[in-house]
């Protein structure tokens, strides 16, 4: 493997952090919000499915009782 020398790699390094593109906050604050809100849904229909679960098990547990 080909070794690069110190100012060559901090050059290399300067053009790839030239290429970043950021959001914009309007943007961060889009994606922020959207992550929020899935979070929110997929916790209700994570706390529905566990409530069901249980639920159907207590009715077995019961059945064979």
């Amino acid at each position: 493997m080909a070794r690069t020398n110190p100012m060559q790699f901090a050059q290399q390094v300067r053009a790839e952090v030239a290429k970043i593109v950021w959001p914009s906050r309007r943007e961060t604050g889009i994606t922020t919000v959207m992550v929020f809100i899935m979070a929110t849904l997929f916790a209700i229909f994570f706390s529905v499915v566990d409530i069901s679960a249980r639920a159907g098990l207590e009715a077995i547990i019961n059945l064979a009782s």
